[in-house]
């Protein structure tokens, strides 16, 4: 293994994610990289499906598993090592694509969003039913036993609703349940129903944040806990589309949700992301994570007091080449030391097959070559 100085880097990192990592106290680059449950099965040579539910007994053992080695390998314990008993679990609230008519199928590895519609005249008939659910979101997205089971969980375990605070972004949401192409065209040729569509996801978002507020009790000075959004597909949109479509949403949700400057308004786009730089700038992004096309240079210029979290290339982080990652990390680590505000992660998710000598090589380059 590569040598690395634990107990020191672990120190040093603290440090460096102080001031979203903008800290002028920080001895080196932030490490943005903690693993992922996908990445058991790999490292521990075990079988299984990294994108699909896996049993709550089985998932701690392998965690534990993972984390015994994390100790020795990195010096943490990455993954967690208790999950809530079935017990402890609220009843599942319908999510914002079943507003939509939208429904999720397994193919044997993972789970897909079904499009609810392919044609102008059947969003129509769509969104006339979901503006209907939109206007009483508490009967539709709460079971019927929910009251019962939320005030029984939090009397035995003083466990609240969760907040809705993070949600697939709006371009992908629409990609999936109308189809791309669909969308493209939807935006060009009839401006009018696209707006629509926009509208009521917008509604939908921030009628379901609402909701859960109210569920979990917050009131007005637990607003602002930040809101972040998965938006893939929003690459697929020129400029101007985007700035129609999607801009408009987050605008609404930020403003509301996370408006004062240290608030987090987050966007993950693991794609091309390079033309929308100059619109998402507009929104004042606290953090983000974008896809390794982009570097942290061609972010910063448009986004200087955004955090990045990049921008190692995901491929090369599941590669596990050593003088790979080096060189990606030596680069980030580069452009990271004028303006600072990098928490070193991929570009991208962290898929199974990504091991934890690759977090241990991470370190490695940042202690030798991300020293502020």
């Amino acid at each position: 293994m590569l040598e690395v100085d634990l107990e020191r880097f672990w120190k040093d990192d603290a440090l460096a994610h102080e001031d979203n990592c903008f800290s002028l106290n920080a001895p080196q680059v932030a490490l943005g990289i903690s693993m992922s449950e996908e990445c058991v099965y790999a490292e521990l040579g075990e079988s299984g499906s990294p994108w699909l539910e896996t049993p709550r007994e089985r998932r701690l053992v392998l965690n534990r598993r993972y984390n015994d080695k994390a100790e020795t390998i990195v010096g943490r314990r990455l993954l967690p090592d208790w999950l809530p008993t079935t017990d402890m679990q609220l009843p599942r609230i319908r999510g914002i694509h079943e507003v939509f008519g939208g429904r999720y199928v397994e193919n044997g590895d993972s789970s897909w969003l079904l499009p609810s519609c392919s044609t102008p005249g059947e969003l129509e008939s769509i969104l006339e039913e979901a503006e209907l659910r939109i206007s009483n979101l508490h009967d539709f997205c709460l079971p019927a036993n929910w009251e019962d089971e939320k005030k029984r969980i939090y009397e035995t375990h003083g466990i609240r609703p969760p907040l809705f605070r993070a949600i697939r972004g709006p371009v992908t949401l629409a990609m999936s349940l109308y189809g791309v192409e669909n969308m493209i065209f939807l935006i060009k040729d009839e401006p009018d129903l696209a707006a629509r569509f926009r509208n009521a996801i917008s509604d939908a978002v921030f009628g379901m944040a609402t909701l859960m507020d109210h569920e979990a009790g917050v009131g007005s000075a637990r607003r602002t806990a930040g809101f972040s959004f998965s938006d893939d597909d929003c690459c697929l949109l020129a400029p101007d589309m985007y700035e129609f479509f999607g801009f408009p949403i987050l605008q609404r949700i930020f403003g509301h949700w996370c408006p004062r400057r240290d608030d987090m308004r987050y966007q993950h786009s693991d794609s091309p992301m390079g033309h929308l730089l100059p619109v998402l700038a507009r929104l004042d992004l606290t953090a983000c994570n974008f896809g390794p096309s982009l570097t942290i240079r061609e972010i910063r210029n448009h986004m200087p007091e955004t955090r990045i979290d990049g921008q190692l290339a995901p491929f090369t982080f599941m590669d596990n080449d050593e003088k790979k990652i080096i060189d990606e990390v030596r680069r980030d680590c580069r452009m990271a030391r004028p303006e600072r505000g990098v928490n070193l992660s991929t570009a991208g998710s962290i898929n199974n097959g990504s091991l934890l000598s690759s977090m241990r090589t991470v370190m490695h380059a940042i202690q030798n070559y991300g020293r502020y």
